[in-house]
């Protein structure tokens, strides 16, 4: 609409100036024709009759000229009025419709987004959101709040979401609910990086050895697919990394090490892509953590191998955990039953029995807190 509005200011602008350059072309063809008509004449009379004539012609000229100059003038002080208002034509007529009840169609218009990301029509964690320009109808002057429709992708992206952030069996039904639209959006990169999340969620359920690698290597094919799909995605870099770090419990010692050197390698891209997620913190202090503890013997297979072991220390693993707290007070059980171990192992025993007290304090909700418990018990015993 603006820009229709503009095209057609531009169009009587120069309409303005024709007008203009028509105006003063026949006020030269009236005083030069004219006057060389009258030259040719012989009678003085006629002569004298014609020149005032002619005056009198160029007097109304100039005065129809200074009038025409006169509108010129205003003509430019509304043109720049117009381009004054302009700009903020579309906000005084959004407003208006705002102040005065109306009658409006539906009409939705759905924006998707891809990992990217970040995004992107996408929000805090990923979601593809519906933009709308709906409305109910209205009766009297009682108006309805707008309410925007939901897209399918965008319900079951936060139907998984809410089941992933639930506590008990209800997280369990996270991975089924998915896999019932993924011949829909299996193409979707947000979609995509939950399902690898709900097999990770089903894995930490499943009963039986069989089940629980079955759930790890499925997570870690469709975290494949999220990076193959989107390198930028940083929640497929991380649940690829947990996928990783959960096989390592059912392969072999080389394909143990394998997965451990790839859990790295995706946890630093996830933490390069998406700098402030506790979550990744965490889980490399977790890698640091355990690397600082393996043994001569692991560390010359891992060479063997691979001609480098992976190389951490405590310390390492002690600044990630406190970048999770840091980010994320309070952010888990386990962290402070980590950052306690860490300081243990430092000969930092007074900030052990802090991070112990800390931990002691939280709550129990979840399996892995109960985890945590355990180790907490056992960690408060050797202090």
């Amino acid at each position: 609409m603006a820009q229709a509005d503009s095209r057609a200011l531009a169009l009587g602008v120069l309409a303005g100036a024709a007008g203009i350059s028509l105006a003063i072309v026949c006020f030269h063809k009236i005083g030069a024709g004219g006057g060389g008509r009258v030259l040719h004449l012989s009678s003085n009379a006629d002569h004298t009759a014609g020149s005032l004539g002619l005056r009198t012609g160029q007097a109304e000229v100039l005065d129809q000229l200074g009038a025409l100059i006169h509108c010129v003038s205003e003509l430019k002080e509304e043109v720049k009025a117009l381009k004054d208002a302009l700009p903020h034509l579309q906000d005084n007529v959004r407003d208006h419709l705002r102040r005065t009840p109306t009658r409006r169609k539906r009409a939705g218009v759905s924006a998707r987004s891809e990992g990217q990301s970040s995004e992107e029509a996408e929000s805090e964690g990923g979601y593809i959101t519906a933009l709308t320009d709906s409305e109910e109808e209205e009766s009297g002057d009682d108006q309805k709040p707008l309410q925007e429709p939901v897209d399918e992708l965008t319900a079951l992206l936060r139907k998984a979401d809410r089941l992933h952030s639930s506590n008990g069996a209800e997280k369990s039904q996270g991975l089924n609910a998915l896999l019932e639209r993924k011949a829909e959006f299996d193409h979707k990169c947000q979609y995509l990086w939950r399902l690898s999340r709900a097999y990770a969620d089903a894995h930490d359920f499943a009963r039986d050895l069989a089940e629980k690698k079955s759930c790890a290597e499925n997570g870690k094919k469709v975290g494949e697919t999220v990076i193959s799909i989107n390198p930028l995605c940083a929640e497929g870099h991380q649940w690829y990394a947990i996928h990783c770090g959960l096989l390592s419990e059912y392969d072999s010692i080389q394909n143990k090490i394998k997965n451990g050197y790839l859990f790295k390698d995706h946890l630093d891209k996830a933490i390069e892509l998406k700098p402030e997620d506790p979550l990744s913190y965490y889980l490399l202090g977790r890698w640091c953590y355990a690397v600082s503890q393996c043994t001569w013997i692991e560390r010359k297979i891992a060479a063997t191998l691979f001609g480098e072991p992976p190389s951490a220390t405590v310390q390492d693993a002690l600044q990630n955990f406190l970048k999770a707290e840091e980010i994320s007070p309070k952010y888990s059980k386990f962290n402070y039953v980590f950052l306690a171990k860490c300081y243990k192992d430092l000969g930092q025993k007074s900030q052990a029995q802090q991070m112990c007290d800390a931990a002691s304090a939280m709550s129990i909700e979840t399996n892995e807190d109960e985890e945590a418990q355990k180790e907490l018990d056992a960690l408060v015993a050797s202090l």
